[in-house]
């Protein structure tokens, strides 16, 4: 069976021959060659033609992402999997968008490493544990956002009625009298429909009942 063949792209040569060391371990992989920054992976993805490219996401000169593109540019067939110490979500989709594969932790254990390996040369896409969680947890963040009522939704009929009394101008003892209402009962609407919308003062309170065109705008002349 033909191992898969295995570029190494890292700016540092002691973590570039630890890596090596694992790889070559595997029966079915080997090292083909290695690139010690952007510029040098080009050059050598054309020489040796690997399966797969391990790509350092911080190296000097050419940075990896223009790299990657170059690369898959001219060898569509050839994966990239990004091996970085950066767990951020921005860099994980620069990665994506210049067509790489995959997205591994340096921290990740070895086996993390050779699974993502097996299974971008399979044609699959790998994410480490941890930046798969930490997707997972945005989009339900984004979905629970999404569901959240808007702020005037959550008044009920009363507080609305006593904010557009309060925007036209008419004192709590006013609005109390005018809805036979208790002043006090008038005034724990108020706290609580300017706690629902965050507002703080009679200003505030005016504007949105404009905005939301509770009250209209008085005409001059």
């Amino acid at each position: 069976m033909a191992k898969t063949r295995v570029l190494l792209t890292d700016d540092h040569t002691l973590f570039r021959q630890g890596i090596k060391t694992l790889i070559s371990a595997e029966a079915d992989m080997e090292v083909v060659g290695e690139a010690g920054n952007g510029t040098d992976a080009v050059t050598k993805a054309a020489e040796v033609r690997p399966d797969v490219i391990l790509m350092d996401i911080g190296m000097p000169g050419l940075s990896s992402f223009e790299a990657t593109r170059q690369i898959k540019k001219n060898r569509p067939e050839t994966k990239v999997l990004f091996l970085t110490m950066y767990d951020d979500e921005d860099y994980l989709v620069e990665c994506m968008e210049v067509g790489a594969s995959g997205y591994v932790l340096k921290d990740s254990p070895a086996a993390q490493l050779v699974a993502a390996i097996r299974d971008v040369q399979r044609g699959g896409s790998y994410l480490s544990p941890r930046m798969l969680s930490q997707l997972v947890d945005d989009f339900r963040s984004r979905i629970k956002s999404a569901h959240r009522l808007p702020r005037f939704a959550t008044l009920t009929t009363r507080e609305k009625e006593v904010l557009k009394l309060l925007a036209e101008g008419n004192s709590v003892k006013e609005i109390a009298c005018g809805l036979k209402l208790s002043v006090k009962t008038v005034e724990a609407h108020k706290f609580n429909l300017m706690r629902k919308l965050d507002i703080h003062n009679k200003a505030q309170l005016v504007q949105y009942a404009i905005q939301k065109k509770i009250i209209k705008i008085p005409l001059a002349g």
